[in-house]
């Protein structure tokens, strides 16, 4: 019996031992195969986390990468088959720093606080983006100075619904009080004075710049940015998507961070709305190797007067402190001292210039000079603005195209990849997605279905002498004369101010980038 009991015995333990390998097997390969099975799905794009995919410490949010969104790529009115833009759309999806269910809930909390000061004639179409975009980057505050159509009942009564936007209108009251400021009565702006379109444009930013730094202070704001309503401010190099982490990365003993400027490069006639349209832009001398930028200079500039249509020494963003006040509408600067400035490596204001055809002719609408090379002079103070005012007042509607084809739109596929690997022109897709996200959140229509009432002309001149004009005017003027010394004439006090303001002695205008002149004086 001993025998085959052993060999009964043997065969239960084989068994056993076949049975542990097994089990053994399969704890083995089943989390191999789970672990394969998940990898295959992420690379594929079938496991899409929005909350660890956008969170704080992934720092590549939408529109960094170096390809578009899916939709923005092949329909930039479709909306089913980007992923980017569906993030964009959720509630609970934390893609920017301050997104909360795209109604902007922050506040004392925020720090630096920042405000952007405009003058703007624009319509809702292009204000209402330009608002949204600045505030999904961080910026807590604006001050609008409209006219035109931005000063329409239709209009401001949608802007001044917007909660940290301030509007003031342009009115008789408000003239003859900036009539009285300091600025108005002092040297360094006065070569621009009494001249008509961009001259007087330039006039009209800097007296509201002068009144944006008081309302500034009044508000707590950190730190003041001129902005017009066709820029959006570009804040790469940061390692959020995030203009409030570029400047809290600042050091305290900078007054002023100067943001280089690239220019649109529209590569369609039919533009309707620049910022989800355009993705293409002209990078800025300042981002460019000197050879590079030299080397490939008539191939970029294309027969037009210079490598940028319009201006190219930047925007900048300014500390709030005592004494600060504008130096025209690209630059701060400080009574009693010269800023300590410095200019950015990476971020950049997007200039979307001449991006539709209708620009041309509303430049020559709202300018009343004759379209002769010597008139055109007076109104605007760069070469393309007068060449481009001339053709709209002596051209056909077919003349015209033709021109903004040859000399705007970038057709040639072969030159604009050329310059790409140059590193001259480049993509830049970020403003892309937030502006679509925030059309397809409904944030647009929601804020103008909800304005309910308007601020009629008749209120607000009844209000005038409460309104914050009023008492941002009395408070330059208080300015003016303390720092004057008293009760002295306009005549003394211009020469007190030129002798402590030694370091500009005229307003910063527009400038062009550097031209090839430049390069062959140098060499």
């Amino acid at each position: 019996m001993a025998g085959p009991y052993n060999s009964l015995r043997a065969s239960a333990s084989s068994s056993n031992q076949n049975f542990t390998s097994r089990i053994l097997f399969l704890l083995t390969v089943l989390p191999l195969t789970l672990a394969a099975f998940a990898f295959i799905l992420q690379w594929r794009g079938g496991l899409n986390d929005p909350t660890t995919r956008w969170s704080p410490d992934n720092h590549q949010f939408p529109g960094m990468g170096s390809s578009p969104p899916t939709n923005l790529a092949h329909s930039l009115s479709s909306t089913s088959s980007s992923d980017c833009a569906e993030l964009l759309g959720r509630s609970a999806s934390p893609s920017f720093p301050y997104y909360r269910d795209w109604k902007f809930n922050f506040g004392a909390d925020l720090k630096p606080k920042i405000c952007i000061t405009t003058s703007t004639s624009a319509g809702l179409g292009q204000i209402l983006p330009w608002i949204f975009y600045h505030k999904v980057i961080g910026v807590t505050t604006f001050f609008l100075f409209v006219e035109g159509k931005a000063a329409s009942p239709n209009v401001s009564s949608v802007l001044e619904s917007i909660p940290g936007v301030k509007v003031v209108f342009r009115t008789r009251e408000l003239e003859e009080q900036q009539a009285k400021s300091r600025i108005w009565n002092e040297t360094w702006l006065s070569s621009f004075f009494y001249k008509p379109c961009n001259y007087e444009l330039f006039v009209k930013q800097s007296l509201n710049m002068e009144m944006a730094i008081v309302m500034a202070r009044e508000y707590g704001m950190d730190w003041i940015i001129h902005l017009d309503t066709d820029e959006l401010i570009h804040p790469a190099g940061a390692r959020e998507y995030s203009l409030r982490q570029l400047l809290l990365d600042v050091p305290g003993n900078v007054d002023m961070v100067i943001f280089p400027n690239y220019e649109s490069s529209v590569e369609r006639d039919d533009i309707k709305d620049p910022f989800s349209e355009v993705s293409m832009f002209k990078k800025n001398y300042d981002h460019l190797l000197k050879d590079t930028y030299f080397g490939m200079y008539k191939e970029a500039t294309r027969g037009n007067p210079n490598y940028f249509l319009t201006y190219g020494n930047g925007k900048s963003a300014a500390r709030i402190q005592d004494h600060l006040r504008p130096n025209g509408a690209h630059r701060w600067h400080n009574y009693m001292k010269t800023p300590n400035e410095i200019k950015l490596d990476e971020a950049a204001v997007l200039h979307y210039t001449y991006t539709k055809f209708s620009d041309l002719t509303s430049r020559r609408d709202r300018c009343g000079c004759k379209p002769t090379k010597e008139d055109v002079k007076r109104c605007f103070m760069l070469e393309f603005d007068r060449a481009a005012f001339i053709i709209a007042s002596t051209a056909t509607e077919e003349e015209m195209l033709h021109w903004y084809r040859e000399h705007i739109v970038w057709t040639d596929k072969t030159l604009n990849t050329k310059l790409m690997r140059k590193g001259i022109l480049t993509r830049i897709y970020a403003p892309m997605a937030i502006v679509q996200g925030l059309r397809e959140s409904g944030i647009f229509s929601s804020v103008i279905a909800s304005a309910q009432t308007t601020l009629s002309k008749d209120k607000f001149l009844s209000s005038i002498e409460s309104s914050n004009s009023s008492r941002v005017m009395e408070s330059v003027a208080i300015s003016s004369r303390k720092i004057s010394g008293g009760r002295e004439s306009q005549a003394t006090g211009r020469k007190v101010l030129e002798t402590i303001d030694t370091a500009h002695t005229a307003a910063v205008p527009p400038l062009s980038p550097p031209e090839m002149d430049d390069f062959h004086k140098e060499t």
